[in-house]
């Protein structure tokens, strides 16, 4: 059982992102994983200790980090419909807002970015960068009304304000607010390691996240296929 649990988790691919690592590539994705799921460090090293591994929560943090500077980009994607919002968060005591944006059709997390402030400029400078890494041509963005209407006019891209369908996003925030709760004293501090980890969740959604909304499918086996 334990062996079919940790193959789940294996990729291959991991392998080159960590060598000369004494521990199994396949245990080291499990612990990465369970991390992304919400268990803090230390939850993390007590799983692994109950199955007969022990390393430390500071051997798990490098590990989940290495990954993280290895994660590829999300897959391009041509959507449809895209809601976009933006969510407060406290980084050594400072507020900063981390900005994102869902395809509704795929539940595809195109971009998710963080910035000192918020308003139409961080908006503009966000969206500039969802058109240069996707095909937005014939998108429509699902927003509120605080600095997206100018945002979206100075770049040419289309939208409204929708407070419905957009709720994806809302969902989304609120599923990261519950792991950034769960262990944020492992990133505090610094914007740099901030990023990082949200990168990684943003992986781990889009790639090995299963949706009973896309049949079991991933979001970027959606996007793919």
């Amino acid at each position: 059982m334990l062996a079919d649990l940790l193959e789940n988790d294996y990729n291959g691919d991991l392998d080159e992102y960590w060598e000369r690592e004494r521990t199994a590539t396949p245990v080291r994705a499990f612990a990465v994983r369970l991390h992304a799921t919400g268990c803090s460090l230390r939850e993390t090293e007590a799983i692994l200790a109950s199955l007969g591994v022990e390393r430390s929560h500071q051997a798990i943090f490098q590990w989940v980090h290495r990954l993280t500077d290895s994660s590829p980009d999300p897959p391009t994607a041509s959507p449809s419909r895209v809601a976009v919002d933006e969510t407060a968060v406290r980084i050594n005591g400072d507020l900063c807002w981390v900005y994102a944006a869902i395809d509704l059709d795929t539940k595809l997390i195109l971009d998710a970015q963080i910035f000192k402030r918020h308003g139409t400029d961080p908006a503009a400078a966000f969206l500039h960068r969802l058109r240069e890494n996707h095909d937005c041509a014939n998108t429509t963005f699902l927003t509120d009304s605080f600095g997206y209407r100018t945002a979206l006019n100075r770049l040419g891209l289309s939208g409204r304000v929708d407070y419905t369908d957009r709720n994806l996003i809302e969902k989304w925030f609120h599923t990261l607010k519950q792991r950034i709760d769960r262990f944020h004293h492992s990133w505090v501090g610094s914007r740099r390691s901030v990023r990082r980890w949200i990168s990684h969740y943003v992986q781990y959604y889009n790639e090995q996240r299963p949706h009973q909304s896309l049949d079991g499918r991933t979001p970027a086996e959606e996007v793919l296929n």
